[in-house]
């Protein structure tokens, strides 16, 4: 198929919605836990793809140019547990001296592979692919700097431009056969080109659609030993895009392994959090065969949250499921559509969904097992045996129950309170929107673990309630935890509510991991930040290290703080860059007044 005809395809499929989104979404079988089958592909000694585990990786953040740091910090982030380490490499020299790093670790017995990351230097992906075993590129910096500034595009000088891409890249491949180095295309979110956004948008389909246009470019040339990534600070959008990719690669015949990550997660919690709801869900879908938590830390400190994700998505694979075949009554796995209920007891209809605890505090409701109590009012929770359908109640029924509550006729004034025991909480989740089949009764999903440390169950809890908050599914979360305070489970709620990008209760910070492109200590800058800016709910602020991915994936942001040059800050307003070269310690305090100036100031 020709490059226009395969993109007059992807017009027809993407702006017909209603036809696209009707084919059978492939990724996730409704009977039972199965990994998408994508080809293995070869990085140095480590196999990604087929069924190999799930393969953790990081990216330093020191200076590729400081060789001796780079070496340090890579055997730390491979003392950790990764399978390989990825460092940028602006530049040729940079480039050049991957070889030195290489050679450096492996006198000291270290032979995991090592990867490249460029951005806008072709010439540089040549060199690097001599010597490390896989480059990663991005489609959206891989591309004509006459181009940058055109908006509109023709289908020929669509084409053309897709062309000439097609040239620049087949140095790369043929240089990757000759020394056996892997490629990752790695689309994000933040920097597509100038001709997919024209055609396409900054969406999902956009996103899909440059990085198939690539993944055709290495299979027509016949070059295999491709993975690709497509990622987005947005979890909605990263879960979506990947799912389309994953649909789009079966179609097209054109597989290769699927790099998961979320960009700019941020920090702590919030990170680990969100890096869980993004990854995690896709996890559980199937999709995935290596994973790289981007948190505002150390890179070592990315590795455990990592093991964490794919400890739990192989737990939830391995654990025994009664397969009991249902409709999906998902609109769409591509594209976010909340289910559409009925307000009861405050509960459902338009309201954002609940939090709920067994002590008030900062919860919206109190749940114990007889009651659902408001700050004025409750109502009786029974269970199936005691229902009666005219009466205000919260159905309890758990995951065993299902097959009885298929013959039940709901009240309209009934809460369906799923208290679900088992680890598929994706599956029974699905199943029991399946037997409710249109009906409007909200649902709580209630969830208890025993014995969890705190991390690990933020990321359970994130991949549990994450998978199915990002469909759309729910009005209210309950996590219970024999470890933990009320009041810390109901922090975890509000986070987890908030890294779906289902409930804004505080400050969103989006901010990148950092790399040797960073020119500023971006961490302690995020803390600063945070420390000053917490308070303000509801506003997105990002903390980006470079222009590479930041203008990009800072767009969704009410506000941003981006490096610009070696301890110099620029700030945005939106999309809009208002302040420039500010001395870095400086900039969060002007940063605070640029919040003020513009009325989004609270004390």
């Amino acid at each position: 198929m020709s490059y226009n005809d395969r993109n007059k395809r992807y017009s027809m499929l993407f702006f017909q919605k209603e036809t696209y989104f009707c084919i059978k979404f492939i990724a996730m079988s409704q009977t039972a836990y199965t990994r998408l089958q994508i080809p293995e592909i070869e990085i140095g000694t480590v196999r990604i793809g087929g069924e190999n585990p799930i393969a953790l990786q990081s990216m330093t953040n020191t200076n590729t140019n400081d060789i001796e740091a780079s070496v340090e910090q890579c055997i730390r982030v491979f003392d950790a547990g990764a399978d390989y380490v990825r460092l940028t490499a602006q530049g040729v020299k940079e480039a050049e001296n991957l070889r030195l790093i290489k050679q450096a670790l492996q006198e000291r017995g270290y032979n995991q592979p090592l990867v490249a990351d460029i951005h806008f230097n072709p010439q540089a992906a040549l060199v690097a692919a001599k010597y490390v075993e896989k480059v990663r590129i991005n489609p959206g910096n891989y591309v004509y700097i006459g181009s940058l500034r055109k908006t509109d595009y023709t289908d020929e000088e669509y084409t053309a431009e897709l062309e000439k891409i097609r040239e620049n890249i087949l140095p790369l491949l043929d240089v990757c056969k000759q020394s056996n180095t892997a490629i990752r295309i790695g689309v994000n979110h933040g920097s597509l080109s100038q001709r997919i956004v024209s055609r396409y948008g900054d969406t999902p389909e956009g996103m899909v659609v440059s990085m198939m246009e690539f993944l055709h470019i290495c299979k027509d040339a016949g070059f295999k030993n491709v993975a690709c990534s497509i990622k987005a600070s947005n979890t909605r959008i990263m879960v979506q895009a990947t799912r389309l990719l994953a649909q789009r690669m079966q179609d097209e015949d054109c597989r290769f392994p699927i790099h998961l990550g979320v960009t700019e997660a941020g920090a702590g919690e919030d990170g680990r959090i969100k890096s869980a709801v993004g990854s995690g869900s896709l996890l559980l879908d199937g999709i995935g065969d290596t994973i790289r938590v981007s948190l505002t830390e150390a890179p070592e400190s990315e590795i455990p949250v990592c093991k964490m994700i794919v400890d739990y998505r192989n737990e939830v694979f391995a654990t025994p499921l009664v397969k009991t075949s249902f409709t999906d009554v998902r609109k769409s796995a591509f594209f976010y559509s909340q289910q559409e209920t009925n307000s009861v007891f405050g509960i459902g209809g338009n309201a954002v969904p609940m939090v709920f605890a067994s002590e008030k505090g900062k919860a919206d409701f109190v749940l114990d097992t007889n009651a659902l109590c408001s700050a004025t009012d409750s109502i009786p929770v029974v269970t199936l045996g005691d229902y009666v359908a005219e009466k205000t109640c919260v159905l309890k029924l758990s995951e065993n129950e299902l097959d009885v509550f298929s013959s039940v006729t709901l009240g309209k004034n009934t809460i369906v309170l799923f208290d679900c025991g088992d680890c598929h909480v994706t599956y029974f989740v699905r199943r029991l929107y399946s037997i409710l089949n249109g009906a409007k009764n909200p649902v709580i999903l209630k969830r208890s673990y025993l014995n969890l440390d705190s991390k690990v169950l933020q990321v359970r809890a994130a991949m549990d309630f994450g998978s199915v908050l990002i469909d759309g599914f729910l009005n209210g979360i309950c996590i219970d935890s024999n470890n933990n305070t009320a009041e810390e489970l109901t922090d975890l709620s509000f986070s987890i509510l908030q890294a779906t990008r289902s409930r804004f209760e505080k400050t969103e910070f989006i901010s990148c991991p950092s790399c040797g492109r960073t020119l500023f200590n971006i961490e302690e800058a995020l803390n600063q930040v945070k420390s000053r800016t917490s308070h303000l709910k509801g506003l997105k602020i990002a903390v980006m290290g470079c222009i590479v991915n930041g203008p990009g994936e800072m767009s969704d942001a009410d506000y941003g703080y981006m490096g610009s040059g070696k301890g110099m800050v620029n700030l945005y307003k939106k999309q809009t860059l208002v302040c420039r070269n500010i001395p870095e310690a400086t900039a969060v305090d002007a940063l605070i007044n640029l919040i003020k100036e513009n009325g989004d100031w609270k004390e």
